[in-house]
């Protein structure tokens, strides 16, 4: 689906990314992994057209898309979300979501005052794929209250959804699982799953938590200092002595820890 290759971006005197190169196959989860500082967030901002990279190529299916704008990108199915969800606290979940799909009528002026059934038509349109994701998340409860009421766990449902009310192909997950509690990462976890089962999605993510991680995730990519130093399943990242000792710290400890992580 994405090829990465040689991706290289600096900040002044710093490397963020140096060299970088892997796949993220078509209907797949591919795990992003790595310390913090190893590049991870800074190369899904090039890969999903925020930041444009000094050196490297990327392709969608085989196009290069280095130097397409986000917009662009989103409108090819490329959709990021952030660490830190960014939903529009005074509105409702249910507008949240209603906001989400472009090119609405609504939206033009001389539509909404000449083409006003065409407007309402494709609101109960659009109002139907809401109710659709909202039951599909185990959000309908909350459709009315206001996003930023919600707790962290279900605004990164909130994102999730809203990558759901575009056409995505492949979405780009920063952190899913941060600040979420067990039993809203089940949800997620289930919910992440189904969009990959069920409905096609291409997913890459970038997660601390291992156990998510091990759940969901085959391929996983290691990045530290801003290269891939490792890629393979969980067993083959377990046995990776860089992994443990760049990623995890001391080896001995980043092997304990790594095999302490739930298997599936």
């Amino acid at each position: 689906m994405i090829e990465i290759e040689n991706i290289s971006k600096a900040f002044g005197g710093i490397q963020a990314v140096d060299g970088c190169s892997f796949t993220i196959r078509k209907g797949g989860i591919t795990g992003l992994i790595g310390p913090n500082g190893a590049g991870k967030s800074t190369l899904f901002s090039i890969i999903a057209g925020f930041q444009q990279p000094n050196a490297g190529a990327i392709s969608l299916e085989g196009r290069n898309i280095v130097g397409v704008p986000p917009h662009r990108l989103f409108h090819e199915g490329l959709v990021r979300t952030f660490q830190i969800p960014h939903e529009f606290t005074r509105m409702t979940v249910r507008e949240n979501l209603m906001v989400v799909p472009p090119h609405q009528y609504g939206e033009n002026l001389l539509a909404s005052w000449f083409r006003w059934s065409r407007v309402k038509q494709q609101d109960r349109e659009i109002l139907d794929r809401v109710d659709d994701v909202l039951e599909f998340l185990k959000l309908a409860p909350l459709a009315d209250e206001q996003a930023g009421n919600l707790s962290g766990g279900q605004k990164k449902l909130l994102e999730l959804g809203r990558t759901m009310m575009t056409d995505a192909r492949i979405v780009l997950l920063d952190e899913p699982g941060a600040g979420v509690n067990p039993t809203l990462m089940t949800a997620l976890s289930s919910a992440i799953k189904r969009l990959n089962t069920e409905r096609g999605y291409t997913f890459c993510l970038i997660e601390h938590d291992m156990d998510l991680v091990t759940e969901l995730c085959d391929p996983i990519v290691c990045m530290a200092d801003g290269r891939v130093i490792a890629e393979g399943s969980m067993t083959d990242i377990r046995a990776n002595e860089l992994v443990r000792s760049a990623y995890l710290g001391d080896s001995e400890a980043g092997k304990a820890d790594l095999e302490n992580t739930t298997t599936t």
